[in-house]
């Protein structure tokens, strides 16, 4: 499995949006989306402020490929599930990173945890 620089996960992680782009089954690419996203230990993640319904998050699961843009860091990436024992990890990095932002309350909702995908490089 590839691994990112710390480098890329500190970009990344410090951009204020992540352009992704969800894989097709037929190898095209479905339009980049602007969301949030946060480095927590070395990874870097996204949520779902709507939840898996979420059209994106949708697009990420069939078939767990796609693109990102952030920071200066354009890649290939697989989107992996994540186990639950990170989530108020993340809130904190959520927090922490947009404040009190506009939607921070939503993006640390039970339905955005449970469409939490860490994003690992091709």
């Amino acid at each position: 499995m590839a691994a990112w620089t710390s480098d890329e996960v500190a970009r990344v992680g410090a951009a204020n949006i992540l352009y992704v782009a969800a894989r097709r089954a037929d190898g095209t690419f479905r339009n980049a989306v602007p969301i949030w996203a946060v480095a927590h230990s070395g990874r870097l993640y996204v949520r779902s402020v709507n939840g898996r319904d979420a059209a994106w998050f949708r697009g990420t699961q069939a078939t767990h490929e796609g693109h990102i843009r952030a920071g200066g860091v354009d890649k290939d990436v697989t989107f992996a599930d994540v186990p639950n024992d990170v989530d108020n990890a993340l809130d904190a990095a959520y927090r922490t990173k947009y404040g009190n932002s506009t939607g921070i309350d939503h993006i640390q909702s039970p339905q955005a945890r449970a469409a939490t995908l860490e994003i690992v490089p091709r």
